[in-house]
């Protein structure tokens, strides 16, 4: 059986690399085109270009590799099949599942792999790529806010600011309301501005209202300087949401979620692209279940049937995963779901393909 594994292994592995390298030029040249407009008019270099698109290299790997490994089994399967090799394998008793093992545990390592390349290497310089393509195009992006509103410290102060001035750190036109722990009015600060000085915010004109010992009118003061160890809100919790969870590490994605959460913000679009994140890890895994049961059924044009079946499957499980990710956006379902359904769905189908499979 280990010289069949071998065998097998031999044919995959060559046939993986090629399919993964035409299906990333297919990507990078998409890109490319798609692009090619703006770069004409920009009068963009051919340096800067290709700088672009060596950085965009490691995000097509990861949209490549699970369609090169889906069609790298079917055509090798097929191959086999076409060829009537495999008559003496299961003639001898061995089973689909005996014979195709290997190339489950590569796609098992595959998509372990694939969870830390994405987040080490891909994430990275996709933002890279991002941000050098905004440069050389002249796009600017303003993270810079206006009516902000955000909740801190389980909801116990509030933030209202007319304008948040993100080159400067700066509030203006601010309105902080303090709750105590019951929810109810503790005392109100007013000010022309507050500036963020290391981890606190320091409001300047401040006008506090609060009540007297008693607890029987409010009383007024006035500060030209004030600050408060509940002030401690960073300014990220008031830029104006453009960051795209797709260029965060896991770290930096967690992390974002829980800002999103704790400051009142829509969180749970955020959350399922988090979730996703480790669902698509695992591509890699289904389809590879899911070609090991489709690779016998192709007797004939392995290779157009190969090539033409690994671009249907993948276009519907890529469909299927937007439209679950969009109704977890939407509330309809929750991002758990949102984020795994998909998964979970082709991996049942391809369990039971599996099964069925004839031998």
């Amino acid at each position: 059986m280990k010289a069949l594994h071998k065998m097998i292994m031999k044919d995959f592995i060559p046939t993986l690399l090629v399919a993964l390298i035409f299906f990333i030029m297919i990507l990078q040249l998409v890109d490319i085109f798609a692009n090619l407009w703006r770069y004409l008019n920009a009068e963009v270099p051919m340096a800067a270009i290709l700088r672009v698109t060596l950085l965009y290299t490691p995000k097509c790997i990861s949209f490549a590799l699970p369609i090169a490994v889906l069609f790298s089994i079917s055509y090798t399967l097929g191959n086999y099949y076409a060829n009537n090799e495999l008559i003496a394998v299961f003639g001898s008793g061995y089973s689909l599942y005996q014979l195709t093992s290997p190339l489950l545990i590569f796609a098992i390592f595959l998509s372990l792999g694939g969870y830390f390349f994405e987040d080490r290497i891909v994430i990275p310089t996709f933002k890279e790529k991002n941000q050098i393509s905004r440069e050389i195009l002249g796009q600017t992006v303003s993270f810079s806010n206006s009516n902000v509103a955000v909740l801190s410290h389980r909801n116990r102060v509030i933030y209202n600011a007319d304008f948040y001035n993100d080159r400067r750190q700066s509030l203006t036109g601010l309105t902080v309301l303090f709750l105590d722990e019951e929810g109810n009015f503790d005392f109100r600060v007013d000010g022309n501005s507050a500036v963020w000085e290391e981890d606190h915010w320091i409001i300047k004109n401040a006008r506090i209202f609060l009540y007297d010992d008693r607890n029987e009118y409010l009383k007024e003061d006035f500060h030209s300087s004030w600050e408060h160890e509940m002030l401690d809100e960073p300014p990220d919790s008031f830029k104006r949401i453009s960051r795209d969870i797709a260029e965060m590490s896991a770290t930096e994605a967690k992390a974002w979620v829980e800002s999103l959460r704790r400051t009142g913000f829509p969180f749970k679009g955020a959350l399922t692209e988090y979730y996703q994140r480790t669902s698509f890890a695992l591509t890699p895994l289904v389809v590879a279940l899911l070609s090991c049961s489709l690779g016998g059924r192709f007797k004939k044009n392995i290779l157009l049937m190969s090539l033409l079946s690994s671009l249907v499957v993948s276009v519907i499980y890529y469909v299927a995963q937007m439209v679950m990710v969009l109704l977890a956006k939407l509330g309809y379902i929750p991002p758990l779901y949102g984020a795994w359904a998909a998964f979970l769905i082709f991996l049942g189908v391809g369990a039971l393909l599996f099964k069925t499979a004839q031998t």
